[in-house]
Protein backbone atom coordinates (compact mmCIF):
# COMPACT_ATOMS: atom_id res chain seq x y z
CA UNK A 1 0.00 0.00 0.00
CA UNK A 2 2.58 2.62 -1.17
CA UNK A 3 0.18 5.58 -1.17
CA UNK A 4 -1.12 5.09 2.36
CA UNK A 5 2.44 4.57 3.63
CA UNK A 6 3.04 8.25 2.81
CA UNK A 7 0.31 9.31 5.22
CA UNK A 8 0.69 9.38 8.98
CA UNK A 9 -0.37 6.02 10.51
CA UNK A 10 -3.68 7.15 11.99
CA UNK A 11 -4.82 8.96 8.82
CA UNK A 12 -3.86 5.87 6.83
CA UNK A 13 -5.93 3.73 9.15
CA UNK A 14 -8.96 6.02 8.89
CA UNK A 15 -8.72 5.96 5.10
CA UNK A 16 -8.61 2.16 5.11
CA UNK A 17 -11.70 1.94 7.32
CA UNK A 18 -13.51 4.44 5.05
CA UNK A 19 -12.58 2.37 2.00
CA UNK A 20 -13.87 -0.82 3.58
CA UNK A 21 -16.98 0.83 4.99
CA UNK A 22 -18.05 2.04 1.55
CA UNK A 23 -16.94 -1.16 -0.21
CA UNK A 24 -14.65 0.73 -2.61
CA UNK A 25 -12.43 -2.27 -3.31
CA UNK A 26 -13.20 -5.02 -5.76
CA UNK A 27 -14.91 -7.91 -4.02
CA UNK A 28 -13.12 -11.25 -3.90
CA UNK A 29 -15.72 -13.99 -4.07
CA UNK A 30 -13.49 -16.84 -5.25
CA UNK A 31 -14.29 -19.95 -3.26
CA UNK A 32 -11.69 -20.84 -0.65
CA UNK A 33 -9.75 -24.07 -1.22
CA UNK A 34 -11.22 -26.99 0.70
CA UNK A 35 -7.91 -27.43 2.50
CA UNK A 36 -8.48 -24.09 4.24
CA UNK A 37 -11.74 -25.05 5.94
CA UNK A 38 -11.73 -25.64 9.68
CA UNK A 39 -14.38 -26.14 12.36
CA UNK A 40 -14.07 -24.63 15.83
CA UNK A 41 -16.58 -24.09 18.64
CA UNK A 42 -19.35 -25.47 16.44
CA UNK A 43 -18.63 -22.92 13.68
CA UNK A 44 -17.34 -23.56 10.19
CA UNK A 45 -14.57 -21.21 9.00
CA UNK A 46 -13.97 -21.25 5.25
CA UNK A 47 -10.39 -20.16 5.85
CA UNK A 48 -8.19 -19.43 8.89
CA UNK A 49 -7.24 -15.84 8.02
CA UNK A 50 -8.81 -13.24 10.30
CA UNK A 51 -9.00 -9.51 10.86
CA UNK A 52 -8.02 -8.66 14.43
CA UNK A 53 -9.91 -6.34 16.73
CA UNK A 54 -8.59 -2.80 16.84
CA UNK A 55 -8.80 -2.10 13.13
CA UNK A 56 -12.58 -1.72 12.95
CA UNK A 57 -13.31 -0.50 16.45
CA UNK A 58 -16.80 0.78 15.64
CA UNK A 59 -17.93 -2.12 13.42
CA UNK A 60 -18.28 0.27 10.49
CA UNK A 61 -16.56 -1.79 7.81
CA UNK A 62 -17.90 -5.31 8.25
CA UNK A 63 -19.23 -5.66 4.72
CA UNK A 64 -15.97 -4.47 3.21
CA UNK A 65 -13.92 -6.99 5.19
CA UNK A 66 -16.32 -9.74 4.19
CA UNK A 67 -15.77 -8.81 0.54
CA UNK A 68 -12.02 -9.04 1.12
CA UNK A 69 -12.55 -12.77 1.91
CA UNK A 70 -11.41 -12.93 5.51
CA UNK A 71 -12.44 -16.12 7.24
CA UNK A 72 -13.56 -14.18 10.31
CA UNK A 73 -13.54 -10.61 11.58
CA UNK A 74 -13.33 -9.26 15.08
CA UNK A 75 -14.58 -5.82 16.09
CA UNK A 76 -13.85 -3.65 19.10
CA UNK A 77 -12.78 -3.19 21.66
CA UNK A 78 -16.23 -2.20 22.87
CA UNK A 79 -16.76 -0.67 26.30
CA UNK A 80 -19.86 -0.15 28.46
CA UNK A 81 -19.66 3.62 28.01
CA UNK A 82 -18.19 5.78 25.21
CA UNK A 83 -14.80 7.34 25.92
CA UNK A 84 -12.00 9.27 24.29
CA UNK A 85 -8.76 7.61 23.26
CA UNK A 86 -5.24 8.69 24.19
CA UNK A 87 -3.91 12.05 22.91
CA UNK A 88 -2.35 12.10 19.44
CA UNK A 89 0.12 11.08 18.15
CA UNK A 90 -0.60 7.57 19.40
CA UNK A 91 0.26 5.30 16.47
CA UNK A 92 3.84 5.00 15.24
CA UNK A 93 4.95 3.12 12.16
CA UNK A 94 8.40 1.52 12.57
CA UNK A 95 9.20 1.25 8.86
CA UNK A 96 12.67 -0.21 9.27
CA UNK A 97 11.32 -2.94 11.54
CA UNK A 98 7.99 -3.71 9.81
CA UNK A 99 6.26 -2.96 13.08
CA UNK A 100 3.78 -0.63 14.75
CA UNK A 101 3.66 0.85 18.24
CA UNK A 102 0.12 1.65 19.26
CA UNK A 103 -1.30 3.35 22.33
CA UNK A 104 -4.69 4.35 20.92
CA UNK A 105 -6.45 2.42 23.69
CA UNK A 106 -10.22 2.18 23.66
CA UNK A 107 -11.75 5.05 21.75
CA UNK A 108 -15.18 3.82 20.95
CA UNK A 109 -18.92 3.95 21.07
CA UNK A 110 -21.20 2.41 23.62
CA UNK A 111 -21.92 -1.28 23.02
CA UNK A 112 -24.66 -1.46 20.39
CA UNK A 113 -23.80 -4.15 17.86
CA UNK A 114 -22.18 -7.50 17.46
CA UNK A 115 -20.69 -9.68 14.72
CA UNK A 116 -18.86 -12.99 14.61
CA UNK A 117 -16.24 -11.97 17.15
CA UNK A 118 -16.40 -9.15 19.69
CA UNK A 119 -13.46 -7.99 21.79
CA UNK A 120 -14.61 -6.59 25.10
CA UNK A 121 -12.81 -3.81 26.93
CA UNK A 122 -12.92 -1.83 30.16
CA UNK A 123 -13.51 1.86 30.57
CA UNK A 124 -10.45 3.85 31.64
CA UNK A 125 -11.85 4.77 35.03
CA UNK A 126 -12.77 1.19 35.93
CA UNK A 127 -10.59 -0.64 38.43
CA UNK A 128 -8.12 -3.06 36.87
CA UNK A 129 -9.34 -5.87 39.15
CA UNK A 130 -13.03 -5.13 38.68
CA UNK A 131 -14.63 -7.38 36.05
CA UNK A 132 -17.99 -5.56 36.00
CA UNK A 133 -17.30 -4.01 32.58
CA UNK A 134 -16.59 -7.44 31.11
CA UNK A 135 -19.68 -8.90 32.76
CA UNK A 136 -21.76 -6.11 31.22
CA UNK A 137 -20.24 -6.82 27.79
CA UNK A 138 -20.73 -10.57 28.02
CA UNK A 139 -24.35 -10.12 29.05
CA UNK A 140 -24.97 -7.74 26.18
CA UNK A 141 -23.22 -9.74 23.45
CA UNK A 142 -23.33 -13.26 24.85
CA UNK A 143 -26.57 -14.17 23.12
CA UNK A 144 -25.58 -12.89 19.69
CA UNK A 145 -21.79 -13.05 19.26
CA UNK A 146 -20.14 -16.20 17.94
CA UNK A 147 -17.25 -15.68 20.34
CA UNK A 148 -15.98 -13.05 22.74
CA UNK A 149 -12.43 -11.93 23.51
CA UNK A 150 -11.49 -10.72 26.96
CA UNK A 151 -8.31 -9.53 28.62
CA UNK A 152 -8.65 -10.50 32.25
CA UNK A 153 -6.00 -11.88 34.59
CA UNK A 154 -8.51 -13.93 36.57
CA UNK A 155 -11.13 -15.49 34.26
CA UNK A 156 -12.72 -17.30 37.20
CA UNK A 157 -13.80 -13.99 38.75
CA UNK A 158 -15.57 -13.16 35.50
CA UNK A 159 -17.17 -16.56 35.01
CA UNK A 160 -18.47 -16.62 38.59
CA UNK A 161 -20.39 -13.40 37.91
CA UNK A 162 -22.15 -14.63 34.80
CA UNK A 163 -25.59 -16.17 34.56
CA UNK A 164 -26.06 -16.52 30.81
CA UNK A 165 -27.89 -19.68 29.71
CA UNK A 166 -25.75 -20.16 26.60
CA UNK A 167 -22.34 -18.55 26.91
CA UNK A 168 -20.37 -18.27 23.65
CA UNK A 169 -16.71 -19.32 23.59
CA UNK A 170 -14.50 -16.93 25.55
CA UNK A 171 -11.02 -16.31 24.17
CA UNK A 172 -8.43 -15.06 26.61
CA UNK A 173 -6.07 -12.45 25.23
CA UNK A 174 -2.63 -13.61 26.31
CA UNK A 175 0.46 -11.42 26.34
CA UNK A 176 3.67 -12.92 24.92
CA UNK A 177 5.67 -11.58 27.86
CA UNK A 178 4.46 -14.22 30.33
CA UNK A 179 6.84 -16.63 32.00
CA UNK A 180 6.07 -20.36 32.07
CA UNK A 181 4.52 -20.30 35.55
CA UNK A 182 2.09 -17.60 34.41
CA UNK A 183 1.33 -19.60 31.26
CA UNK A 184 0.62 -22.68 33.40
CA UNK A 185 -1.78 -20.69 35.60
CA UNK A 186 -3.75 -19.59 32.53
CA UNK A 187 -3.77 -23.12 31.10
CA UNK A 188 -5.21 -24.42 34.39
CA UNK A 189 -8.19 -22.09 33.97
CA UNK A 190 -8.56 -22.89 30.28
CA UNK A 191 -8.65 -26.64 30.89
CA UNK A 192 -11.08 -26.26 33.79
CA UNK A 193 -13.54 -23.99 31.98
CA UNK A 194 -14.45 -25.79 28.77
CA UNK A 195 -15.94 -22.66 27.24
CA UNK A 196 -12.60 -20.83 27.47
CA UNK A 197 -9.99 -20.90 24.70
CA UNK A 198 -6.69 -19.11 24.32
CA UNK A 199 -5.99 -16.14 22.12
CA UNK A 200 -2.25 -15.99 21.55
CA UNK A 201 -0.78 -13.45 21.49
CA UNK A 202 -1.33 -9.75 21.85
CA UNK A 203 1.15 -6.92 21.48
CA UNK A 204 4.32 -6.93 23.53
CA UNK A 205 5.59 -4.23 25.88
CA UNK A 206 9.16 -5.49 25.43
CA UNK A 207 11.51 -4.04 22.83
CA UNK A 208 13.89 -6.37 20.97
CA UNK A 209 17.44 -5.02 20.99
CA UNK A 210 17.70 -5.01 17.19
CA UNK A 211 14.90 -2.48 16.53
CA UNK A 212 16.13 0.35 14.31
CA UNK A 213 13.31 2.90 14.08
CA UNK A 214 13.46 6.25 15.84
CA UNK A 215 10.04 5.39 17.33
CA UNK A 216 11.17 2.15 18.95
CA UNK A 217 11.05 3.59 22.49
CA UNK A 218 7.56 5.07 22.20
CA UNK A 219 5.21 3.83 24.92
CA UNK A 220 2.64 1.34 23.68
CA UNK A 221 2.16 -2.18 22.43
CA UNK A 222 4.55 -3.39 19.75
CA UNK A 223 3.13 -5.50 16.92
CA UNK A 224 4.35 -6.72 13.57
CA UNK A 225 7.46 -8.58 12.44
CA UNK A 226 9.44 -8.26 15.73
CA UNK A 227 6.62 -10.13 17.46
CA UNK A 228 6.67 -13.10 15.06
CA UNK A 229 9.07 -15.48 16.80
CA UNK A 230 7.95 -14.45 20.30
CA UNK A 231 4.36 -15.18 19.33
CA UNK A 232 5.16 -18.49 17.67
CA UNK A 233 7.08 -19.65 20.73
CA UNK A 234 4.15 -18.69 22.94
CA UNK A 235 1.71 -20.59 20.72
CA UNK A 236 3.95 -23.64 20.97
CA UNK A 237 4.06 -23.29 24.76
CA UNK A 238 0.27 -23.19 25.07
CA UNK A 239 -0.23 -26.04 22.65
CA UNK A 240 2.27 -28.14 24.60
CA UNK A 241 0.84 -27.24 28.01
CA UNK A 242 -2.74 -28.03 26.91
CA UNK A 243 -1.75 -31.16 25.01
CA UNK A 244 -3.24 -29.65 21.86
CA UNK A 245 -6.74 -29.87 23.34
CA UNK A 246 -7.59 -26.16 23.18
CA UNK A 247 -7.95 -24.13 19.95
CA UNK A 248 -5.45 -21.29 19.65
CA UNK A 249 -5.78 -18.10 17.62
CA UNK A 250 -2.31 -17.00 16.57
CA UNK A 251 -1.40 -13.33 16.45
CA UNK A 252 1.85 -11.60 15.62
CA UNK A 253 3.91 -10.86 12.53
CA UNK A 254 2.07 -12.93 9.92
CA UNK A 255 3.10 -11.24 6.66
CA UNK A 256 3.81 -14.29 4.48
CA UNK A 257 2.68 -17.86 3.99
CA UNK A 258 5.79 -19.09 5.82
CA UNK A 259 4.85 -16.97 8.84
CA UNK A 260 1.33 -18.43 8.74
CA UNK A 261 2.59 -21.99 8.31
CA UNK A 262 4.88 -21.63 11.32
CA UNK A 263 1.93 -20.49 13.45
CA UNK A 264 -0.10 -23.52 12.31
CA UNK A 265 2.72 -25.97 12.98
CA UNK A 266 3.13 -24.45 16.44
CA UNK A 267 -0.54 -25.09 17.20
CA UNK A 268 -2.67 -22.22 15.85
CA UNK A 269 -6.02 -23.13 14.32
CA UNK A 270 -6.70 -19.57 13.18
CA UNK A 271 -4.46 -16.54 12.78
CA UNK A 272 -4.44 -12.84 12.01
CA UNK A 273 -2.39 -11.17 9.28
CA UNK A 274 -0.37 -7.96 9.11
CA UNK A 275 -3.20 -6.25 7.22
CA UNK A 276 -2.18 -2.81 8.48
CA UNK A 277 1.13 -3.08 6.62
CA UNK A 278 0.18 -5.04 3.52
CA UNK A 279 -3.51 -4.39 2.89
CA UNK A 280 -6.11 -6.64 1.19
CA UNK A 281 -3.70 -8.47 -1.18
CA UNK A 282 -2.06 -10.23 1.77
CA UNK A 283 -5.27 -12.13 2.53
CA UNK A 284 -5.67 -13.67 -0.91
CA UNK A 285 -1.94 -14.35 -1.29
CA UNK A 286 -1.59 -16.18 2.02
CA UNK A 287 -4.65 -18.34 1.36
CA UNK A 288 -3.46 -19.33 -2.10
CA UNK A 289 0.10 -20.05 -1.03
CA UNK A 290 -0.97 -21.82 2.16
CA UNK A 291 -3.04 -24.25 0.10
CA UNK A 292 0.05 -24.87 -2.06
CA UNK A 293 2.43 -25.40 0.86
CA UNK A 294 0.04 -27.76 2.64
CA UNK A 295 -0.21 -29.93 -0.45
CA UNK A 296 3.54 -29.82 -1.05
CA UNK A 297 4.12 -31.07 2.53
CA UNK A 298 1.63 -33.90 2.09
CA UNK A 299 -1.21 -32.48 4.20
CA UNK A 300 -4.73 -32.96 2.89
CA UNK A 301 -6.01 -30.07 4.94
CA UNK A 302 -4.94 -27.55 7.55
CA UNK A 303 -6.23 -29.63 10.45
CA UNK A 304 -3.59 -32.27 9.79
CA UNK A 305 -0.81 -29.69 10.15
CA UNK A 306 -1.96 -27.96 13.35
CA UNK A 307 0.63 -28.51 16.07
CA UNK A 308 2.33 -31.19 13.99
CA UNK A 309 5.85 -29.83 14.50
CA UNK A 310 5.45 -28.72 18.08
CA UNK A 311 8.90 -29.95 19.06
CA UNK A 312 10.59 -27.46 16.72
CA UNK A 313 9.18 -24.48 18.64
CA UNK A 314 9.80 -25.55 22.21
CA UNK A 315 13.48 -24.65 21.88
CA UNK A 316 12.85 -21.05 20.79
Amino acid sequence: MPFTRRLDPETSHQLAVFTMKHCLLKKLWNADPESMATSLWGMNFSNPVGMAAGFDKQAEAMQGFHRTSFGFVEIGSVTPEPQEGNPKPRVFRLEEDNAIVNRVKLEGQKQERAIIGVKLGKNKLSSMVDVADYVDGVKKFGAVADYLVINVSSPNSLLNNLSIPKLPPLLLKVAPDLNEDEEKDIVTVILKEKTVSSYVTYTTISRPSDLKSEFKDQIGGLSGQPLKDISTRCIGDFNRLTGGRIPIVGVGGVASVQDAFEKILAGASLFYTSFAFHGPPVVRRIKRELDEILRSKGYKNMAEAIGNHLWSFIAY
